[in-house]
């Protein structure tokens, strides 16, 4: 909520600024971005729209509406600063109900990860590597995107080419001979060593 409400007010501020900058010069030039770039959106104040997944696979995109951010005092590097600035970086979100990520990676996550979701289920990831809450947030999506990716490849069965299979029955069929002749050697030595009856 804290991250809409400072998108908002930059937003604002953005619009205001430019808004009475150009009311005041009235002058335009010839190489300003709408004329450099006339058919692009000059707002950067949006906030984007994920990419449509495809094939049910997770694309990367963590939408930024859907976690819970917050920020706390670190106990990484810092000196006095740590005791100054809450530069430890922390993100939430509710797992069961995390739309942007495929439900069979979900799954797998919750069965994976159940030791580190609290008792409401939500799922948080912390970091504090560095002494600035951009980079430790940056950090703590990073960890999240490589943990959902690695869920997701676990997932994936990999296809198993006709030779392969043949050359496994082959390896296997060869093991299976080695072990009865390696057998039979010792069922030949046991023999060798029974003392001889009369008959």
């Amino acid at each position: 909520m804290a991250v809409l409400n400072h998108v908002s007010s930059f937003r604002r501020l953005l619009i205001n600024s430019t808004s009475s900058r150009a009311y005041l010069s009235g002058f335009k030039s010839s190489i300003s971005l709408d004329k450099l770039y006339p058919s692009s959106r000059l707002d950067i104040t949006t906030i984007p729209k994920a990419p449509e997944s495809k094939n049910g696979k997770f694309s990367g995109f963590i939408p930024m509406d859907k976690i819970q951010i917050s920020y706390v005092r670190s106990s990484g590097p810092g000196g006095q600063n740590v005791n100054c600035v809450s530069t430890k970086a922390e993100i939430r979100f509710h797992l069961a109900s995390a739309e942007w990520i495929p439900e069979p990676v979900r799954t797998k996550l919750a069965e994976r990860m159940k030791n580190q979701l609290s008792k409401e289920g939500f799922f948080i990831i912390k970091s504090d590597r560095t002494r600035s809450q951009q980079l430790n947030l940056a950090d703590t999506l990073d960890k999240l995107r490589d943990l959902i990716q690695s869920v997701a490849q676990s997932l994936v069965v990999p296809e198993v080419s006709p030779e392969t299979l043949e050359r496994q029955r082959r390896l296997r069929e060869r093991a299976a001979r080695e072990r009865l002749r390696e057998k039979r050697a010792h069922s030949m030595t046991k023999q060798g060593r029974q003392s001889p009856t009369l008959n």
